[in-house]
């Protein structure tokens, strides 16, 4: 039996693709009004772009959860969606990144390393495919993955501590980016 190439799984990975261009343009066209949070210490001023950036980019986070419970539940695995999946998790996060330098909420140092990390493990992994070998998701990679997200959604919000949050996700970039490394040796002969 063929599995569809259009299936569950697949289309919520591209839906992801899609999502993220709105993430860029809610988050940084600014003038779609503010709205302010008055406490003792001061006023919080919450951007509605930002609002609604961040609910399309956790929206889009959670399909990255789903695509692949779905496929595991149902055993639905494609070509379509082992390429799809891991590029539109690359394109969601590098989409609200690079909105965040523009805001200037983010340096844009952390998103070279982040984003040459994301370079170099999909070398490794093409590499080892040239021999045959997949080389699944770490424990390390899902821990990057899930700090990251979780650094974005912070600092999308623009909330308190933002940054050492992505400090945290930047330093397990690095680290899960160097198990890669050491695990792909052995295809570089």
């Amino acid at each position: 039996m063929t599995t569809s190439q259009w299936n569950l799984p697949n289309l919520l990975s591209l839906s992801r693709v899609f999502l993220a261009p709105l993430v860029m343009v809610f988050l940084t066209v600014r003038g779609l009004g503010t709205f302010v949070i008055k406490t003792d210490a001061r006023d919080i001023v919450i951007n509605i772009g930002d609002i609604i950036a961040g609910i399309v980019f956790i929206a889009a986070s959670i399909t990255d959860a789903a695509d692949g419970y779905v496929a595991r539940k149902k055993g639905i695995v494609t070509n379509l969606g082992k390429f799809i999946d891991p590029l539109a998790d690359k394109i969601l996060v590098v989409a609200a990144l690079i909105s965040l330098v523009e805001l200037e909420r983010l340096p844009a140092w952390i998103v070279v390393i982040i984003v040459s990390r994301e370079f170099i493990v999909s070398g490794v992994r093409m590499v080892a495919a040239v021999d045959g070998v997949v080389i699944h998701a770490s424990k390390g990679g899902k821990a990057k993955t899930v700090s990251q997200i979780i650094a974005i959604v912070m600092m999308i919000f623009d909330t308190p501590y933002a940054m050492p949050v992505m400090w945290v996700a930047m330093i397990l970039t690095v680290w899960s980016g160097m198990d890669y490394l050491v695990k792909g040796r052995d295809f570089f002969h």
